[in-house]
């Protein structure tokens, strides 16, 4: 852990503990990184615990060492969403209060035949005006105006999400804070500058900013870094059964990642220490060099530990 002044420039790294760290996962922890040491800014680890039924028992844990054990130096201590619960229902009321959010009772059922577009199921709006359900989720209401930003990466990007999404969930008919709302209330609480994250969630960055236009928060600079995809063309993510980064071959493997992010590590770094690889990158990482990929082909065998023992 550093123990350092505020930075100008803050950024992050927010893995979910539904896992072990795997390979993608750690090539959007080791950009992000490097992008906030190359510009002498924090770097924040914030562990996305607001999910209970989604989360493995010691996925955190394991995370973490992973982290460690890799090299990585964060700033501060660990910070955990579930702690900030009572900031995401604080900006929940606010945002009912000033009727910029309802109530809303509708099921998957009831909205089986709504129009469905690239981000899935188009809310009709069916509760907007009227909720006589005693069970209910909480929507944050829409409009058509464009959101738009320039991603760092991908390049300008544009959404209206009335017509694309419609009104979206804040808070679950379960009673637990949605992603959206609570990455955005959290990025905030922490003084986020600018978010280093994977293009998979490219199409979430409008909702967060209208969420941060409602809620009067300034909005981060964002870069999305391409996915990575198995050799059959599938995401790599848990879903498909990636596999998590070894803890006994950090070299080795953070060396891959760096080659997977365009950076051209000589063949013998993996031979340095840890702190010699991480000095390497850092003198040398250029994120420029992923600006319009979508996605990181890699087969398996670059992330298989080496059968020789080596590092």
């Amino acid at each position: 852990m550093r123990i350092s002044e505020p930075a100008p420039y803050v950024g992050r790294f927010a893995p979910s503990p539904t896992g072990p760290l795997h390979f993608g996962s750690l090539l959007a922890a080791v950009a992000s990184y490097l992008e906030a040491r190359q510009k002498r800014g924090q770097w924040l680890v914030r562990v996305e615990d607001i999910d209970p039924p989604r989360e493995q028992p010691g996925a955190t844990a394991a995370i973490l060492t992973a982290l460690e054990r890799y090299g990585f130096e964060w700033d501060g201590s660990v910070s955990y969403q579930r702690a900030s619960l009572p900031a995401h229902q604080a900006a929940i009321e606010t945002l009912v209060a000033a009727q910029q959010a309802y109530r809303c009772g509708c099921s998957r059922k009831d909205l089986a035949d709504a129009a469905k577009g690239p981000l899935g199921t188009i809310y009709p709006g069916t509760c907007r005006t009227r909720c006589d359900a005693t069970e209910t989720a909480i929507r944050v209401l829409t409009d058509d105006h464009p959101v738009a930003f320039v991603d760092g990466l991908q390049g300008p990007q544009e959404q209206r999400l009335e017509s694309e999404s419609g009104d979206f969930i804040i808070l679950r008919r379960d009673r637990l804070i949605a992603y959206h709302l609570a990455v955005v209330v959290d990025d905030y609480g922490q003084q986020i500058t600018e978010v280093i994250r994977g293009i998979d969630l490219l199409d979430s960055t409008p909702r967060q900013i209208w969420l941060q236009r409602l809620l009067g928060y300034p909005t981060p600079s964002y870069s999305h870094i391409p996915v990575v995809i198995h050799p059959d063309g599938r995401k790599l993510s848990k879903a498909t059964g990636a596999s998590g980064i070894s803890p006994d071959h950090p070299r080795r493997t953070l060396v891959a990642a760096l080659g997977a992010l365009g950076q051209k590590p000589p063949a013998d770094l993996r031979a340095s220490s840890l702190t010699d690889i991480w000095r390497w990158a850092t003198d040398h990482w250029r994120m420029s060099v992923m600006a319009g990929r979508a996605v990181i082909s890699t087969g398996t065998s670059a992330l298989a530990a080496p059968r020789d023992g080596g590092p």
